[in-house]
């Protein structure tokens, strides 16, 4: 008896270390959305996607309005951003091959892609899991093949998660063709239901700590709307940078979605406890969302391909209605978090900085954001992609940002390109020639963060490479004889 009214004490007495803890340590909603341009949003200046939702969660918190993704694609950005780690750390640099695009129009022998983030890193979610959170995911996962799934990185409830890059043949309209997520009823839509789940996630873990990482598929391909959504968009005047209403509708869903999670947490009252990142994996598809006046889109390393729109709120900790203009980049979000809630493990080696003293409205100490991609990306549209050239969207290089300045570095030909963001942000002035000082002070200290990570630069050249093939084909595409895809099939 007296051991079962010890036990029944010690209970109560860690009951109340833990209601303690909980209260100490805020819940933790991170919403990535998938090809979300930095100008999709109506806060973002956009006149014809109507986004209220996101717009309110950032009146109720700070806005970033340089941040960046670690990646111009989707895993390799993601596998970043839950690891805290440069691509050089976990060599994922794009999705499947790294060998895009046509073999002959390809100098150099690209660096082999990594498809899977192993197990030996330390996630987010492992690090919310050994705090004793609750955690779920609510939509893609992308970060390994078929049964490498997120329950072996700190997941409790996976609704969504798996190999598939995007939605799947099925599209977005149930019945789905995802291992990880029932079929809803027929037609159901796909960003409604990740919505819904993520709501009933919060209403069933409201009484404990929980980290809600919801990476809505939307607004990846195949553009598939609402009809009643993309009627309204087809009725109203749109302008030469967004102009489609299926994509526009595709905003609209996912908009309403982060309304839902809003308003639960309003609803349960759960505002002060409450920390909620809302981004994007990188940058639109300037095929379907010019990024205007950003140069280029997804699979670019130019601006409209890395960065990002970015917000952080946390009722009574942010300021509401707060601004910051401070060059961030989503590995950040891991040393962030782990200060937020004091976790203690000092030897995870993070690749980012604490972005806590910006929510004080606090300078950080400058860095360099840098970026290393030795592989090829073929392009979505010859016409208008406006990448490195109507062939690639971007060819295998590294890139250095140091305040307002950007060197491009590219390997087949050892090109510089210097661009000064703040006087240039759509990246059509090469200062390289004009400008050697910085140029060569750029280029050094790219030189040494990469030799310092072993980053790999192929340098092997490619056999089957044909330059009067490229030669032909760029004619071609100059007088217009060749438009979209020059080859069809290709990852995104």
């Amino acid at each position: 008896m007296k051991k079962l009214i010890f036990l029944l004490f010690l209970s109560l007495i860690l009951s109340c270390q833990n209601s303690r803890n909980s209260i100490s340590k805020p819940n933790v909603i991170l919403i990535n959305a998938d090809d979300l341009g930095w100008s999709d949003l109506s806060l973002m200046g956009s006149k014809y996607y109507e986004t209220p939702n996101i717009d309110k969660l950032a009146d109720s918190g700070m806005t970033f309005y340089n941040a960046y993704a670690s990646a111009a694609n989707c895993a390799p950005s993601r596998a970043s951003m839950l690891s805290g780690k440069y691509t050089t750390e976990h060599d994922i640099y794009t999705v499947g091959n790294s060998e895009r695009g046509n073999k002959k129009t390809r100098k150099l022998i690209p660096t082999k892609n990594n498809k899977i983030l192993d197990l030996d890193f330390i996630l987010i979610s492992e690090m919310f899991k050994s705090e004793g959170y609750t955690n779920g995911i609510f939509g893609k996962w992308h970060l390994g093949p078929k049964g490498f799934y997120p329950e072996q990185s700190g997941f409790d409830l996976n609704i969504g998660g798996c190999e598939k890059g995007g939605p799947g043949k099925g599209g977005y309209f149930s019945p789905y063709e995802n291992p990880k997520i029932e079929d809803g009823p027929m037609g159901e839509y796909l960003t409604d239901r990740i919505g819904d789940e993520t709501v009933k996630f919060i209403e069933d873990n409201q009484n404990r700590n929980f980290f809600a990482y919801v990476p809505f598929y939307s607004v990846h391909t195949p553009i598939q709307s609402k009809e009643v959504y993309r009627e309204k968009y087809l009725n109203k005047t749109s302008d030469n940078h967004h102009n489609r209403p299926d994509y526009a509708a595709m905003i609209h869903s996912l908009d309403e979605n982060v309304g839902k999670i809003l308003n639960k947490i309003d609803e349960l009252n759960l505002s002060e406890k409450t920390l909620i990142i809302f981004t994007s994996d990188n940058g639109g598809i300037r095929d379907i969302s010019n990024q205007f006046p950003l140069r280029a889109g997804k699979g670019s390393y130019y601006e409209g391909g890395i960065k990002v729109p970015l917000i952080f709120s946390w009722e009574n900790k942010i300021k509401s209605q707060s601004e910051s203009y401070e060059r961030i980049i989503n590995i950040d979000f891991f040393p962030t978090l782990k200060n937020i809630i004091g976790y203690k493990n000092d030897n995870l080696e993070l690749d980012g900085v604490d972005l806590s003293p910006i929510f004080q409205e606090e300078k950080i100490e400058e860095r360099s954001l840098f970026f290393h991609f030795p592989i090829y990306l073929e392009a979505y549209n010859v016409q208008k992609d406006n990448g490195f050239d109507p062939i690639f969207r971007t060819r295998p290089g590294s890139v250095v940002i140091k305040g307002d300045w950007k060197l491009h570095h590219y390997f087949e030909d050892n090109n510089l390109e210097l661009y000064n963001l703040k006087n240039d942000i759509s990246e059509s002035n090469d200062l390289s020639k004009e400008n050697t000082e910085k140029t060569l002070e750029l280029y050094s200290e790219l030189n040494m963060w990469r030799n310092k990570r072993n980053a790999p630069i192929p340098n092997r050249l490619n056999p089957d490479y044909d330059k009067k093939f490229v030669d032909s084909l760029l004619v071609l595409i100059k007088n217009k004889k060749v438009r979209g895809r020059v080859f069809k099939k290709q990852k995104s």
